[in-house]
């Protein structure tokens, strides 16, 4: 039996919050810590327009000493949007952006835009598009009762023109003062459609092995990277495992991750599940369903959730650092910085992941609970976030208004 004297303990975890809250370098970014604001879309964006809202949520983030924050979610084409309250970079809204990074560097802070496509995946029908585009064809569930009921296979036509214009987007943040750009490889959205086995079924040079099914995501890197140069930094988000059968699993995404560090990225969001299919996978705690349903203003999408939605939102226990055990797969597996992101919402769970290895820690919920808890943890040897883990915040992105903290109204 090993007893841990509780001195001891407190020194040890003083050791690993330390390290967390010391000056790092991202590739070319100084960066006060290593503390950063995972991309949690905030539903500030109507009609795909930043708002003065959108600027002042990160502005309190990194005011509350949180290095890097990210903004989600950045179109890089009007195809791209799961829904149309969402932005696509495009000069119309150079000005908002600009007002959104001077906020966020007034305080200090750094900023970071994630890049991203839906792919198949999508609502949203934008001009002049029959229906979103995925690796196969298919029925697109999320759109059935929205008119895009079905997806269709992208040729090596759209392949190039969506690769272009992953490029196009970096160059255009990084040109409105963003420090850093996240491309998103996760979740399901397009370059997760494409790296899952279970959405890839392509018998071309984009499917099949993992390498043919990474090949579009190293091809967007390389794009990305030409676009914005060696020194701005670039993330790309993963899943551990897409949480469901026949998806992407651990030994798959440790190869993704290997992948990736072969090909140039500066380091690597580690996450989960897929958001039309498995969104518990990455939230856990609470069923934020029925909040959802009363947001939802589509009727026959509200039917829908409320005979269906429990599949999708069941509860699921949460407890602290879940993503760990496979995460460290990762970390065995590779040198490039890797980014600890799942259920860490107090100081313990911040010294864990630095003892564990990891460069940086990602939180979302407990930065929307209180976005000062960088400050507050830096003061306070007691802390205590105060998230529940109710995820009603996540229901919050179709209120007026956008997400917020119930318990904090």
């Amino acid at each position: 039996m090993t007893i841990i004297n509780r001195a001891d303990h407190g020194r040890e975890e003083r050791v690993g919050i330390d390290k967390a809250l010391a000056p790092v370098r991202m590739a070319g970014l100084e960066l006060r810590n290593r503390i950063i604001k995972a991309a949690t879309f905030e539903g500030m964006t109507p009609g795909g327009v930043p708002t003065e809202a959108l600027a002042e949520y990160h502005r309190e983030v990194a005011a509350g000493g949180a290095a890097l924050t990210t903004v989600a979610y950045c179109g890089v084409s009007p195809d791209g949007l799961t829904f149309p309250d969402q932005m696509y970079m495009h000069d119309g809204i150079a000005p908002q952006l600009q007002a959104l990074t001077a906020a966020v560097h007034r305080e200090g802070g750094a900023i970071s835009a994630q890049l991203a496509h839906c792919g198949g995946f999508s609502r949203n029908r934008p001009r002049n598009v029959r229906r979103p585009l995925g690796p196969v064809r298919g029925i697109n569930e999320y759109g059935i009762f929205s008119g895009v009921p079905l997806r269709g296979a992208m040729t090596q036509r759209d392949i190039d023109k969506t690769v272009r214009e992953y490029g196009e987007a970096a160059a255009f943040v990084k040109a409105q003062g963003f420090d850093a750009a996240e491309i998103h490889m996760g979740h399901g959205y397009l370059l997760s459609q494409f790296i899952s086995p279970a959405t890839n079924t392509r018998t071309d040079n984009y499917g099949g092995s993992l390498a043919n099914r990474m090949r579009l995501p190293l091809e967007v890197l390389a794009s990305v990277r030409k676009a914005v140069g060696e020194d701005f930094p670039l993330l790309a988000k993963i899943n551990l495992s897409d949480g469901f059968d026949g998806g992407l699993e651990i030994a798959e995404a440790v190869e993704t991750a290997r992948i990736l560090q072969e090909g140039g990225i500066d380091a690597i969001v580690m996450s989960g599940g897929f958001v039309n299919r498995t969104p518990m996978y990455l939230f856990r705690g609470e069923s934020p369903l029925a909040d959802m349903i009363h947001f939802e203003t589509n009727p026959l999408q509200r039917a829908a959730m409320k005979l269906f939605g429990k599949y999708s939102f069941p509860e699921m226990p949460f407890h602290e650092l879940y993503f760990l055990d496979q995460a460290r797969q990762v970390r065995q597996a590779v040198d490039v910085p890797l980014v600890y992101l799942g259920g860490v919402s107090s100081p313990e769970a911040i010294s864990t992941a630095m003892d564990e290895g990891f460069d940086y820690v990602a939180m979302g919920r407990a930065l929307i609970k209180d976005p000062q808890m960088i400050r507050h943890i830096e003061q306070e040897s007691q802390y205590r976030n105060g998230c529940t883990h109710c995820n009603l915040c996540v229901a919050r992105i179709a209120a007026p208004g956008g997400v917020h903290c119930v318990l904090n109204h």
